[in-house]
């Protein structure tokens, strides 16, 4: 019998910092949806994106789950959040 050794994820908590900017982030573009908007007021498709992704890795990541793939935790990671937020800080500033 030949079994494979699979490593299982040691159970995370809630990491409050993640979970704060996606919260935020919600709340802030349901709030205030020029946010994400440019000058002229037109979707600023660039900074949604950024945002978005920054909400996606926040909420990932804030409510404690741990992607088995490497891939899919380093895109929904706490670091994934706060580069996606510098992204759409940068991008925002740009205009």
């Amino acid at each position: 019998m030949n079994t494979v050794h699979v490593p299982v994820p040691t159970p995370s908590r809630i990491q409050w910092p993640s979970l704060t900017v996606a919260l935020l982030i919600m709340v802030g573009g349901t709030l205030y949806p020029p946010l994400m908007a440019d000058a002229a007021g037109k979707a600023d498709h660039n900074l949604a994106m950024a945002l978005f992704w920054a909400m996606s890795a926040g909420f990932v990541r804030g409510v404690g789950f741990v992607p088995r793939r490497w891939i899919w935790r380093a895109i929904f990671s706490g670091w994934a959040c706060a580069a996606a937020l510098l992204l759409a800080a940068v991008l925002k500033l740009q205009h």
